[in-house]
């Protein structure tokens, strides 16, 4: 076989200015979804959505560490994997709203879509649903030699999917170039993980022969150290890796699932937003270490929130395809 030669990646320590990059993206996500959630009141998005404010960390921390031909697959929850991974947010939008425009031109919606130009390979609604089609696309890089890497985003949810651990013993295997993300916000819908997944989640790699780590996902630092590491060591050939993230999602299941007093306090999700938010833990250490004030983070903030209102705008005035194409671009 003969392989194609690729540029080697160094892990090193970001500059100032990838910290504040990083900061911009997780501060674009938030208000994404903010947004969101506001058609959805609106009643201007058809259909839910699932939000990912609260684990803004893990989508930023990792996708920064990729090259912009690696490859993601997401999840239902998959608006920060996609904006992370370098998604427009008017064509998003604008694929929520069912609009032309959007990447899948308004037919995939929330949790279908994808952006082959940036290596999203796409959102799954299945749970656990990608695990295949990330593992195929580290088979492919592998066998093609383009040192590319995928990341396979799953949640807590997924670790009772036999897919999973059918895919990641092929991986480990075949030592493919493919990084297993479980982010784990602790419920499964409705039920806390405890009551639906035994054991040890790290076991469950290590039992393949897979390298397996577990980080805190609400510190996006500490998410890029240990994933620009894992990354680098599957680009290398060294096979795949399980990365556990630990998380929270503050809202509900859905935009839809609003009392959640049923099955988690309200003072558990304040002390969440309060105490372990990722985005004010971020600009604690920015400015702790003097690479940027709280007005040049203000600043930031102002910018994203006018960009996010500009792609709410496009997106509303956009126009619906065309009704001769309802035929076309579906396979189901």
């Amino acid at each position: 076989m003969t392989t194609a030669a690729h540029p080697s990646s160094v892990v090193s320590e970001p500059t100032a200015e990838k910290w504040l990059r990083m900061y911009r993206c997780m501060q674009m996500i938030r208000h994404f979804e903010d947004r969101v959630n506001d058609l959805y009141l609106r009643a201007l998005m058809p259909g839910l959505a699932h939000l990912y404010v609260g684990e803004e960390a893990v989508a930023v921390g990792i996708c920064e560490a990729l090259r912009p031909d690696d490859y993601i697959t997401s999840t239902h929850r998959g608006h920060g994997h996609c904006l992370a991974k370098g998604a427009a947010p008017d064509r998003m939008f604008a694929e929520l709203l069912g609009k032309e425009a959007g990447y899948c031109r308004g037919k995939g919606g929330s949790m279908h879509i994808a952006d082959p130009d940036t290596g999203n390979l796409g959102a799954n609604a299945i749970v656990g649903g990608s695990a295949g089609i990330a593992t195929g696309a580290a088979f492919s890089a592998k066998h093609l030699g383009t040192g590319q890497v995928a990341v396979c985003f799953f949640g807590e949810g997924a670790l009772g999917q036999g897919l999973l651990y059918e895919t990641m013993n092929l991986a480990s295997l075949w030592k493919l170039p493919v990084i297993y993300v479980c982010e784990n916000n602790l419920y499964n819908e409705y039920t806390h993980f405890s009551e639906t997944t035994a054991g040890d989640i790290l076991a469950r790699g290590k039992a393949f022969g897979i390298a397996s780590e577990s980080v805190d996902g609400q510190d996006v630092r500490a998410v890029h150290a240990v994933a620009a590491r894992l990354i680098e060591s599957a680009r290398q050939g060294n096979g795949p890796a399980l990365l556990l993230c630990n998380t929270y999602r503050y809202t509900g299941h859905h935009v839809g699932d609003i009392s959640r007093e049923y099955y988690r306090s309200k003072q558990e999700e304040q002390e969440w937003k309060t105490q372990r938010d990722p985005i004010l833990l971020f600009a604690a250490w920015l400015t702790g270490q003097k690479i940027a004030d709280s007005a040049a983070l203000g600043q930031i903030e102002s910018e994203v929130k006018a960009e996010m209102q500009a792609a709410v705008d496009f997106a509303i005035a956009a126009p619906y395809p065309a009704l001769a194409e309802v035929e076309q671009d579906v396979y189901a």
